[in-house]
């Protein structure tokens, strides 16, 4: 799966708790990147809910925007100076209300809800 999505264009990703041993081999737990403009960090993050935001800073603390994972629950935030966001999931919703995805446009994140 993970071949067929760089076959589709640049791809940057890290992995998540309930992925195979090869693919967490081959992925980062953390990844910092640069796109648009913004410095973003990258992380799946099972950790608690509870005090998440100083932990993601605490990892991320020159990103301007920092995307976590895991829960599915969608979220965007603004956290001192870093927007940090959870795309929720196109796919298994989990327990949020709805599918969706993070679009990012001139340094600014919205939820896009897909049904």
């Amino acid at each position: 799966m993970l071949e067929e999505l760089r076959g589709l264009g640049p791809l940057e990703a890290v992995h998540g708790n309930m992925d195979e041993p090869a693919l967490r081999q081959e992925l980062p737990e953390r990844l910092v990147l640069e796109a648009e403009g913004l410095r973003i960090g990258l992380v799946h993050d099972a950790g608690s809910a509870g005090g998440r935001h100083e932990r993601l800073r605490a990892w991320f603390p020159e990103c301007d925007l920092i995307a976590y994972g895991h829960s599915h629950l969608p979220e965007v935030t603004r956290a001192g100076e870093a927007w940090v966001v959870n795309a929720g999931s196109p796919t298994e919703r989990r327990r949020a209300a709805f599918h969706s995805l993070i679009v990012v446009r001139a340094g600014t994140p919205t939820l896009v809800r897909l049904d």
